[in-house]
């Protein structure tokens, strides 16, 4: 059997410490990393890249200047990914914060006429350098940042009518399923891809979490009855924050 590397180790030393309370989350620093170097008999690189491990999972927090941190605990989040969701109308995001007791809120900015990458024209089954109305969200829970998300509709579909855009006019906020009712289009499936990856920069930023810190990207697309895509998204979820659950229905 191979042996464990040794910033595992490190690293499962660190939560035994912090499970033994020998810090106080968010109000003591842990020792320096040449301390803990030294009492754990390893190098510092070693101490760092355990360190960055247990920040990407939520277990500690750096801060600029001062040190490492035990991290307060985080209420986690729960997403629920059901097709009773989609069929109940609204905003499947407002209901999953409304079962946990929680305000469910976004902002967005929409950009209409947006011509259309190579893989998000894959996705949506055009070419690439079509336009699309593009719309990137921020959805918050009682006003904190839960998850990202980025959406493309293609522009021959929605153009010239009342749901154009997505957060406006009278249909603002009802979600694509609704939305597409109102111009005659029925949306009865969506897919998604997950893929777990390290935050961007940017991400990381306006989730605040800690760079590189682990999420899940969703690659989730809409298609109507007759199979055509009529918006894709992607969506990114903090994986320290939020818990991905799906709700399968089972015919008998």
């Amino acid at each position: 059997m191979r042996e464990q590397p040794p910033y595992l180790r490190v690293a499962d030393l660190l939560r035994q410490r912090i499970a033994n309370q020998e810090w106080t989350p968010g109000v003591d620093r842990l020792p320096s990393r040449a301390q803990l170097a030294q009492e754990c008999g390893v190098g510092e690189n070693v101490v760092r890249r355990a360190q960055e491990l247990l920040i990407s999972q939520g277990v500690l927090e750096g801060r600029t200047g001062s040190g490492t941190y035990v991290a307060e605990p985080r209420e986690r989040l729960q997403m629920v990914r059901s097709q009773y969701r989609e069929q109940s109308g609204g905003s499947p995001f407002r209901a999953d914060m409304s079962a946990l007791g929680k305000r469910g809120t976004w902002e967005s900015r929409t950009d209409a006429k947006v011509p259309a990458p190579a893989d998000i024209a894959a996705r949506l089954g055009i070419a690439e350098g079509d336009l699309c109305v593009r719309t990137a969200y921020e959805f918050l829970a009682d006003g904190k940042p839960a998850q990202l998300s980025t959406s493309w509709e293609p522009y021959s579909i929605t153009a010239g009518t009342i749901v154009v855009l997505p957060e406006g006019g009278p249909h603002a906020g009802k979600g694509v399923v609704d939305r597409m009712a109102e111009i005659g289009i029925t949306v009865n499936h969506a897919v998604e891809q997950l893929e777990p990856r390290l935050a961007t920069t940017e991400e990381a930023t306006i989730l605040g979490v800690q760079r590189s810190a682990f999420v899940t990207h969703i690659r989730r697309t809409y298609y109507s009855e007759d199979g055509r895509p009529v918006e894709t998204a992607d969506i990114v979820v903090p994986a320290a924050l939020c818990d991905i659950v799906y709700e399968i229905p089972i015919t008998p």
